[in-house]
């Protein structure tokens, strides 16, 4: 018999890694970026929790949540606008009777530590925003019941680079699949076991860790307690197979958002069985011209294309001019490109206007990115 996953509480990260992609996060939660023609980061997760039965989760915000928000509104596209439960936005607070932001998630976790004992929940999932993933909750709240452990830790086990693990907790997993020990942010290529950061645990464990080590003057849950309590506590892997994406600088923000131009990511991603629902913008369909050329792309509804778009991701509302060619780009909310320009290897943030008889293109390896509601 499956777990009621009613008894489970989600409770999400906003602002976690946003030092990462400083371009994308300068007015926004790492929660709130955009990604893949319609969505923002949180979508996935909250779409994640709402299709496994989830109905009480918490976002923990720290800075630039305006337009977290301003997407999450009523929280009515994921089920969660409820009398009894649904969502809760918290605002950054840091310790009891004292001023000034949160140190780290177990001092975010303590701010809100009244509401996560009144939910009266069994069981918690923790996550942060960064990445883009659909995960089962339920098989993995499952899985952890299963096992006995204390704590179910998401990860997954590839070859990494040398930047990758250096922003990133790795894992050493014992052949029974307890974590061992845990290296944080240390420079390591080669085959390694990442820390995803999605954590299951009891609600009455996540209390008292929070509680004890802050009142210590702990606040780091990586480091305080995935390494620090690794051998004191029964922490074990979670292997996830999916397809996913770490959203760790722009050049993956990039890459990440060009993966779904491959049917079959895109596939795994967004199941008929659990999709993905964001707000939505009530735009009409997009429209086509006669002598345009789309090969390759994600057209987001509300665009207008006069122009040759290919291989690229056009978000709601984006206007591409005839004569102008758009290659290898990803256009966020109502950009604007005008006639007769080129535009390749290049992000726009929202409302980005580009003129006529343009040029900009950069390098492959790293995309140009243009700032929110600049012209070109």
């Amino acid at each position: 018999m499956s777990y009621n996953m009613t008894n489970v509480l989600g409770i999400l990260f906003a602002n976690a890694h946003e030092e990462s992609v400083p371009e994308l996060s300068a007015k926004r939660t790492m929660a709130s970026i955009p990604f893949g023609g319609r969505f923002r980061l949180v979508d996935f997760l909250l779409s994640g929790m709402s299709n496994s039965g989830m109905s009480k989760v918490g976002i923990i915000t720290r800075s630039n949540y305006q337009s977290l928000l301003d997407h999450i509104g009523s929280a009515r596209p994921w089920d969660l606008a409820r009398t009894d439960g649904g969502l809760m936005l918290f605002a950054p607070y840091g310790r009891d009777g004292e001023a000034g932001l949160f140190r780290g998630k177990l001092e975010a976790l303590y701010s809100c530590i009244g509401y996560i004992k009144k939910t009266g929940c069994e069981y918690a999932v923790l996550s942060d925003c960064d990445l883009v993933i659909n995960p089962d909750f339920s098989h993995l709240v499952e899985t952890h019941i299963s096992s006995g452990a204390d704590i179910t830790a998401v990860c997954h086990t590839d070859d990494y680079t040398v930047e990758q693990t250096a922003k990133s907790s790795c894992f050493k997993v014992g052949e029974s699949g307890r974590i061992e020990a845990v290296s944080i942010n240390r420079a390591m290529a080669g085959r390694r076991t990442m820390d995803l950061n999605i954590y299951v645990m009891k609600v009455s464990l996540l209390v008292s860790l929070v509680e004890d080590l802050v009142s210590l003057g702990k606040f780091s849950l990586s480091r305080d307690v995935m390494q620090g309590k690794v051998g004191e506590l029964d922490i074990r892997a979670y292997e996830f197979s999916g397809f996913f994406r770490r959203i760790c600088d722009l050049e993956s923000y990039y890459d990440a958002n060009m993966a779904l131009l491959d049917h079959d990511n895109l596939a795994m991603l967004v199941k008929s069985q659990r999709p993905v629902y964001t707000k939505d913008r009530a735009d009409a369909p997009a429209k086509y011209g006669f002598d345009c050329v789309v090969k390759n792309s994600l057209i987001a509804n509300g665009c207008v294309i006069e122009g040759v778009v290919e291989n690229s991701i056009l978000f709601r509302g984006v206007k591409v001019g005839k004569g102008t060619v758009v290659r290898n780009a990803i256009l966020m909310q109502d950009t604007v490109v005008g006639r007769n320009t080129s535009v390749a290897n290049v992000i726009t943030d929202k409302n980005v206007t580009i003129g006529d008889g343009l040029t900009i293109s950069s390098a492959e390896s790293c995309p140009l990115y243009i700032a929110k509601g600049r012209t070109l």
